[in-house]
């Protein structure tokens, strides 16, 4: 198992957090994003950058991504991509993207999309909580548990 990272739009401390797993574990942790981006001097976490563009990251990601490989992210469709190659992906709220409710969340995300282009303000996202991070620790945690026990 790798751990691929939708970096451009993940918080700082969901980075730590997967800097302290990638040492912990020795599992691959690559960051992909297209700005330059600083992690730490590590034979376990690789950085990639793409050129910009829409997707460019996301496309990254799916290409290098392999069945059972774990990806980072907070984009709905790029979950969704990940899950139909046979992928793991976590939020970095701490939601588990999974076959049963990814159609769910792509509804729900198209219908405030729909919202937002008819002109209503529906928001934004609130704030990273530490109950998010917990949420995110304890999967990441199960996740890498889960893998290092089976390998």
């Amino acid at each position: 198992m790798k751990i691929w990272v939708d970096a451009d739009a993940c918080p700082a401390v969901i980075k730590e957090v997967l800097f302290r797993a990638a040492e912990r574990t020795g599992v691959q942790l690559t960051l992909v994003a297209n700005k330059p981006m600083r992690v730490p001097p590590s034979r376990f976490i690789s950085f990639v950058r793409v050129a910009s563009g829409f997707d460019v990251a996301d496309d990254e990601i799916v290409k290098r991504l392999s069945a059972g490989d774990l990806v980072i992210t907070g984009d709905i469709p790029l979950a969704a991509e990940v899950i139909e190659k046979g992928g793991n992906a976590l939020n970095p709220r701490g939601e588990l993207y999974s076959a049963d409710n990814i159609g769910a969340c792509l509804n729900m995300r198209d219908f405030m999309d729909t919202l937002r282009s008819s002109g209503i303000d529906t928001g934004g996202p609130s704030a990273l909580s530490q109950r998010d991070r917990n949420s995110f620790a304890n999967h990441l945690n199960k996740l890498l548990t889960s893998y290092v026990r089976n390998s």
